[in-house]
């Protein structure tokens, strides 16, 4: 039983200010698509790989960014009144 729970990996939990950090940078990228390594190198700080994926995964189920073979793309545009 306890090798069952030690065995199981959880998720990477990333914070806001992660997220916030991630977003900002692929806003604000001068580059319209951007690989997974080039987005790392642009980060003002490291990020765990994992964690990263996951950030990811978010943004492209919030539609914030598209996700194709050649890179990472910022499709979200705010509406401003």
């Amino acid at each position: 039983m306890a090798e069952a729970l030690s065995s199981d990996k959880t998720k990477p939990s990333p914070t806001l200010n992660t997220i916030l950090m991630v977003e900002n940078t692929l806003k604000n990228s001068p580059n319209s698509v951007v690989t997974v390594a080039e987005l790392k190198k642009m980060l003002p700080r490291q990020v765990n790989h994992n964690t990263l994926m996951v950030i990811l995964d978010y943004l492209e189920q919030s539609n914030k960014i598209a996700v194709g073979l050649k890179g990472i793309t910022w499709i979200y545009s705010e509406m401003k009144t």
